[in-house]
């Protein structure tokens, strides 16, 4: 089996750390920092090795702030290759506030690329080898809104199949070019693709249908936060609520899902028990703190008790 091909045009150096109270004015003293490798394809990347498949990540980065996030994937033996552009690669800031429980989070927009530097990805894919992409993560500026759309037609055409995890008018374009064998939106990205508000019970579950009729989305996972999740597929539809747990950090929650449920697809599971692992992945990230991301023994055990959920019965 090839290793999963994960795609990140903005990813971070992540940095993530505790104080006491976060106060305007006054200097933060914060403590226990940590530094990751992040951005959506890159955290994918690192759940699919956590859970104990191959991964493969192909980013962009630049600046001296490139060269720490080359640095932070060697030393987690992630497999991956860089595609040098001028800017410097962002680095978003977590910090945890112990005296409200509250989590901050600030995230620089990141560099803006140009043309040359978007299409060298794109050539980086068709060299690539591979039987199944994941594409995660925002666009940088100065890439083309359709940019996810030439992917799936670049995907499509070697043959293989697309996760795809993004929003706004570059879900629009990647969805209505087709060729998407995953989309995990959260409900108010789902919203803004489909232009219907979700209010009326059951409403959630008949957008999701009519999306999947248009033929552009194979299968569909919208995740709800502490409600749950959806799946959508072939016609029919689950809803499964989230488990009772303490959360510690929502970051890379969406990014664990998509992974646990991808890796799951790849190994020929069904898309009902893929999802069952997408939720015990996005669940089990939540349980550690900072950019920690998911932990296997955390996603094992949720998945057992998802698996037992009375709906499922």
């Amino acid at each position: 089996m090839k290793p999963i091909l994960t795609l990140t045009l903005n990813p971070t150096i992540d940095e993530a750390a505790e104080a006491d109270r976060v106060r305007p004015v006054h200097k933060v003293r914060t403590t226990g920092g940590r530094f990751d490798p992040g951005g959506g394809g890159v955290n994918v990347a690192r759940v699919v090795i956590t859970l104990g498949g191959q991964a493969f990540a192909l980013y962009m980065a630049g600046g001296v702030t490139g060269v720490v996030l080359d640095e932070l994937l060697r030393k987690r033996a992630i497999p991956a290759r860089r595609i040098d552009i001028a800017g410097d690669t962002r680095i978003s800031h977590t910090v945890f506030e112990r005296a409200t429980g509250l989590e901050y989070r600030f995230v620089p927009e990141g560099p803006k690329v140009s043309e040359p530097e978007w299409r060298a990805i794109l050539a980086a894919v068709e060299t690539a080898e591979f039987d199944y992409v994941i594409a995660s993560g925002s666009l940088p500026r100065g890439a083309p809104v359709d940019f996810y759309a030439r992917l799936s037609h670049l995907v499509r055409k070697r043959g293989a199949r697309l996760a795809l995890d993004t929003s706004g008018e570059a879900l629009k374009a990647a969805a209505a070019e087709g060729g998407l064998h995953l989309v995990k939106p959260s409900q108010s990205e789902f919203e803004a693709l489909t232009g219907v508000a979700i209010q009326e019970p059951g409403a959630l579950e008949e957008a999701a249908r009519a999306l999947l009729a248009k033929g552009g989305v194979e299968t569909l996972a919208v995740t709800l936060g502490h409600e749950g999740a959806l799946l959508a597929h072939g016609g029919e539809t689950l809803r499964l609520p989230a488990l009772p747990v303490e959360a510690k950090s929502a970051v890379g929650a969406g990014d664990s899902f998509m992974a646990a449920m991808a890796l799951a697809l790849v190994r020929g599971e069904s898309p009902r028990k893929a999802f069952l692992w997408g939720m015990a992945a996005g669940t089990a990230a939540v349980l550690t703190p900072g950019t920690d991301l998911c932990r296997r023994e955390d996603v094992e055990r949720l998945h057992r008790e998802f698996a037992a959920l009375p709906q499922l019965g």
